[in-house]
């Protein structure tokens, strides 16, 4: 059974996976970073995003930052993330870097692109396939009662809210016509 996924996205704005039966490990915590480097370039791809690059320095200060959350296991922003966008999650399960990716990505289903704009409810999507961002680092770690935390570092952050932002970075998805 699946228990509750939860997420937080901000403004400016892991990795061991276990199998739990036997407590053995199936990623590296690389392995986990590739795969969700490889969701974020599949999904920001579909948006015309150029491809994003894993920085390891991102990468450990994320990790850093999702030890921290797994230790005090509460769910909120760094206060000192600096100029990088930053998505957030918490499982109460094991999860695969694919899963989160996926449930971030989901608030697609909310965006009005008729509307541009930062929401609450779309705002890890956003952060996912903002045009001008580089650089994303991964992080995940688990806490003591074997729920995980997983964080995103994106550089530059995305989620800007002055006029035109949303417009030039966040597009909608293409359509692909079949021949036949």
């Amino acid at each position: 059974m699946r228990l509750p996924f939860y997420g937080l996205v901000s403004h400016p704005l892991g990795l061991d996976l276990h199998e739990p039966a036997l407590g053995k490990q199936l990623f590296t915590p690389d392995q986990f970073a590739e795969e969700v480097l490889r969701s974020h370039n599949e999904y920001r791809r579909r948006h015309q995003a150029p491809p994003l690059k894993l920085s390891s320095k991102l990468s450990r200060e994320a990790t850093r930052y999702a030890e921290s959350l797994a230790s005090t296991r509460i769910l909120k922003h760094s206060a000192s993330r600096g100029s990088c966008g930053e998505n957030l999650a918490w499982a109460s399960y094991d999860q695969s870097g694919k899963d989160v990716a996926d449930r971030w990505y989901n608030e697609v289903k909310n965006y009005n692109y008729n509307r541009p704009g930062f929401s609450s409810g779309t705002g890890h999507f956003t952060a996912m396939v903002w045009r001008s961002t580089k650089k994303l680092g991964v992080g995940k770690a688990e806490a003591t009662d074997g729920s995980t935390f997983v964080v995103a570092r994106y550089f530059p952050a995305g989620n800007i809210t002055n006029q035109g932002h949303f417009e030039a970075n966040v597009l909608p998805p293409k359509t692909t016509l079949l021949r036949f």
